[in-house]
């Protein structure tokens, strides 16, 4: 089972979903599917059957799928199928992506994919690609995509919970994923993720040159009382921050703005945004963090014209996921793989270079 402890997101897409996230074993963060109460006059019965007899239209095979998967949990704690459920349990079925309100729906939409076998597929995403449906989005994202790809090979159920994305980037962020195409895959490539032994480095345009132009960002992240919407560094001893570090460095800079190489070593929600946004350097165009408005320099009607230009070329927070390495869950193999700027990024890039420091 994967998740933002094992990483489920670089940056979990809360985007994309208001689906209700539990933290559960190992620092795990799992959404909440289902949840049912046993009463008081509960007989001893398998947890499988218990579960079969309140959901119609799930099979027990699937449900011993989701078992297997450490998917049902019985007061917070995973459970096997063969677990008897008694009076007043709470039972819980979580996965490492928002509750699919709709049927997966294969939809042929193109895929960038940089490598496949029969265990892994790398992905590129485009910006403005969602990846799993939810809130609003039911149709269109790259779970429907994978759908369509997957179509005609009869070991991937896109619903299965063994199988599937291991992690995830937000919505207008773009670049590499990795995606399990057997359950064993996803175990091995979900640990990894939890060890954080995984290579993932990102690029970003941001506000300003960052003083000092490398360093380490640790802190706790967590969501912003007064938005709900955004996540925040909150202070050390506060219970509902997650452990976040970002290490980064300068490798660009330009007039007023910099190309700044982050790598992470955990993957929590928005970390990149949030960790640059608390330097006092948000990222170029991140309407959630501030990062949309003329932060440096003189507000000129010529630079003002240059920006809003700026903005139309990269109309999204200028943030790739550039490389991805983990060691590949069959043959011990460690895997780089490295994506390419976007059209996007690269035109705003230009713009920049373009003008003189």
């Amino acid at each position: 089972m994967t998740t933002d402890g094992a990483d489920i997101s670089d940056e979990l897409l809360d985007d994309e979903s208001d689906s209700p996230v539990i933290k559960v074993l190992d620092g795990r963060e799992l959404y909440e599917h289902f949840r049912f109460v046993a009463d008081k006059g509960q007989e001893l019965l398998r947890v499988d059957k218990f579960l079969v007899d309140r959901m119609h239209g799930s099979s027990r095979s699937r449900i011993r799928q989701a078992a297997d998967a450490d998917c049902i949990l019985v007061n917070g704690r995973p459970v096997k199928a063969n677990y008897r459920v008694k009076p007043f349990d709470v039972v819980q079925i979580v996965m490492d992506r928002p509750r699919y309100e709709n049927e997966i729906i294969a939809e042929d939409i193109p895929l960038d994919i940089v490598y496949e076998d029969d265990t892994v597929l790398v992905v590129n995403k485009p910006a403005g690609l969602v990846v799993h449906p939810g809130h609003g989005n039911y149709t269109g994202t790259l779970v429907n995509a994978l759908a369509w790809h997957f179509k005609d090979n009869p070991d991937y159920d896109v619903s299965d919970p063994r199988l599937g994305l291991v992690h995830r980037i937000d919505k207008d962020t773009s670049g590499l994923l990795v995606v399990a195409k057997t359950p064993e895959a996803k175990t091995h490539l979900g640990a990894q993720f939890f060890a954080k032994t995984t290579k993932r480095e990102y690029q970003a345009l941001v506000w300003g040159i960052p003083n000092p132009e490398s360093g380490t960002v640790d802190t706790l992240i967590g969501r912003n009382p007064k938005d709900r919407l955004q996540m925040t560094v909150l202070p050390p001893d506060d219970p509902n921050g997650k452990h976040a570090v970002t290490h980064y460095e300068v490798i660009e800079p330009l007039t007023h703005v910099s190309l700044v190489r982050c790598v992470l070593e955990t993957g929590r929600t928005h970390q990149i945004r949030v960790h640059m946004r608390h330097l006092g350097h948000p990222l170029f165009n991140d309407a959630r963090y501030g990062g949309d408005k003329v932060l440096r320099g003189v507000p000129s009607s010529t630079y003002k014209r240059f920006i809003d230009g700026c903005f139309e070329a990269c109309p999204r927070q200028a943030l790739h996921a550039r490389t991805l390495g983990f060691v590949h869950p069959r043959t011990g193999q460690e895997m780089f793989f490295t994506a390419p700027l976007p059209d996007d990024f690269s035109a705003l890039l230009a713009r920049w270079r373009s003008i003189p420091r």
